[in-house]
């Protein structure tokens, strides 16, 4: 389906619960890149690029999160793809 980039907001209770490393193991594991960091509103973005397929899966991870986290809703914005990224970090 071809590389593209994908710009997530996710909100619940999703700080504090180890969303960020989650999303970093889980975006590894499909051989994404990009980054994901916790916002000042209580949110976590998340950017990512890869595959469409493996993007649309850490999205459907996304909308479930780690255990300890409560989903909300998570936004997205689906982008052209950069090639900027060489792994996936946690940020700030």
């Amino acid at each position: 389906m071809g590389l593209k980039q994908v710009q997530l907001f996710v909100r619940g209770r999703v700080q504090g619960v180890f969303f960020r490393a989650s999303t970093q193991r889980e975006a590894k594991r499909l051989g994404l890149t990009g980054w994901v960091k916790n916002r000042s509103d209580g949110s976590v973005e998340v950017l990512a690029e890869g595959e469409e397929d493996e993007l649309k899966e850490l999205i459907a991870w996304a909308n479930r999160g780690p255990s300890a986290a409560r989903v909300e809703r998570v936004d997205v914005r689906w982008r052209g793809f950069s090639g900027d990224f060489f792994d996936f970090r946690i940020t700030d």
